[in-house]
């Protein structure tokens, strides 16, 4: 694929895949299959390095958190369960005493904690214990030594990439000002790797400062205001880009940096707000593009006529579903989204091909009855799903991989591709 059909493509001018504009979205309402919101933590306390995660809920969230993170025993991780006992439920004890000396010990023992997050939890949001004031009282009375946030990552009725949302948007009000000075934040939690490789990218083009939120370490916020430009990174973020708009930013609408085509126009998006002409954003992108493509050619024919269903899960499902039917040639049978935030994802919507079966929200049942009489040659959906369907003989892919494996950028194609060839190859062994 060349550079110039890559802008062809992000321009929606690839004539091999006619798209449309107003898909007729398929609205579901019953049982669902999701992970909550404190799974986001997994992937937040590695990227804010100076941070600390404390989940005000039942052990059931603590198993929850052990479980996803694998922390080894002898580890000191940067998150921990304050677990609510049978009195803190029935009222029988202050918990916000409890809660009060419960941090205090933590800051006591942990002085390289620079940002304290309280985690409400369905039990702690159940009984309505108030982390907010209780995040207020803490931080008082610890002299603003400590920054202590809270946000919710109840499950109750969300799904599992909504933590981060959550996460972030209550870290916006702490961001400084921005008076004025044009800058680029990039919003949604990347790699490291992956910051690393799109900043380079960045300065290439001439696009700076440069910010990403959440930052490496929460002692330096990015600032914040009516010169600020942000760039999506992750279509999960809705109320994280409410809260920066309305601090005075300006959010740059468009695909998503997912396989060659997303990544360019996701640069094209930044480099048109600094005027950077396209020959530019051609030049700088040339030699990505050309390892990119390398990358993805042994993946291709693998994939090439693979249909695939997405069950509704990680909010990456129409992205991605537009990277693999565009750029790896498979057919989408069922693209099934926790719900279409058509601000986040108008860029990616027009780029679905026309008659897609596209649903918001779920009914398992009815969902799983779709999926048994199409029988797609892979099927992403959660952990929880994905045994039942290969024992019923179904290639399943983990979506919660998605989001735990660095895929946005040029030089991670490559690698988003090969997770959905490798149950193909999986499932090829296991037949001999």
């Amino acid at each position: 694929m060349s550079t110039a059909a890559v802008r062809q493509m992000s321009q929606g001018g690839d004539p091999a895949a006619t798209c449309s504009v107003d898909h007729q979205v398929q609205h579901e309402s019953g049982q669902r299959q999701a992970f909550c919101g404190l799974a986001g933590i997994v992937w937040l306390h590695r990227k804010i390095q100076d941070s600390f995660f404390l989940v005000v809920g039942s052990r059931t969230c603590a198993h929850l958190l052990q479980s996803a993170a694998g922390v080894m025993i002898f580890a000191e991780p940067r998150f921990a369960t304050a677990v609510l006992q049978d009195r803190d439920l029935a009222g029988l004890a202050d918990c916000n005493d409890e809660l009060d000396r419960v941090v205090n010990e933590l800051l006591e023992r942990r002085p390289d904690i620079g940002t304290l997050f309280l985690v409400a939890s369905c039990p702690s949001e159940v009984i309505k214990l108030d982390l907010h004031k209780a995040a207020e009282r803490l931080a008082a009375a610890h002299a603003g030594k400590k920054r202590i946030i809270a946000y919710s990552g109840s499950g109750l009725d969300t799904t599992f990439t909504q933590g981060e949302d959550t996460c972030l948007s209550a870290l916006v009000p702490e961001l400084p000002a921005n008076d004025g000075e044009r800058a680029l934040l990039v919003a949604g939690t990347l790699a490291d790797v992956v910051e690393d490789q799109l900043s380079r990218l960045f300065e290439r083009l001439g696009i700076s400062p440069v910010y990403f939120l959440p930052p490496r370490r929460a002692a330096a916020l990015p600032p914040v205001g009516p010169g600020t430009k942000v760039l999506a990174a992750q279509p999960f973020l809705g109320e994280t880009i409410t809260a920066l708009t309305e601090r005075g930013a300006e959010l740059l609408s468009g695909l998503y940096p997912l396989g060659i085509e997303g990544t360019r126009a996701w640069l094209g998006a930044a480099a048109d707000a600094w005027r950077i002409s396209q020959q530019t954003v051609d030049e700088v992108c040339a030699a990505p593009i050309a390892r990119a493509e390398r990358g993805l050619a042994r993946y291709k024919e693998q994939l090439q006529g693979k249909r695939i269903s997405f069950l509704p899960d990680s909010m990456l499902e129409i992205p991605i579903g537009r990277f693999l039917q565009r750029e790896c040639g498979m057919d989408l049978v069922e693209v099934g989204v926790p719900y279409v935030d058509r601000r986040m994802l108008s860029a990616e919507l027009e780029l679905m091909p026309p008659r897609l079966r596209l649903t918001e929200g779920q009914d398992l049942d009815r969902q799983l009855d779709r999926l048994r009489a199409d029988r797609p040659d892979i099927t992403v959906c959660g952990l929880g799903l994905a045994n039942p369907l290969e024992a019923e003989g179904l290639t399943t892919k983990w979506s919660i991989e998605l989001v735990f494996t660095p895929i946005h950028g040029f030089d991670q194609a490559a690698d988003l591709a090969e997770l959905f060839a490798r149950p193909l190859n999986r499932r090829q062994r296991l037949a001999f």
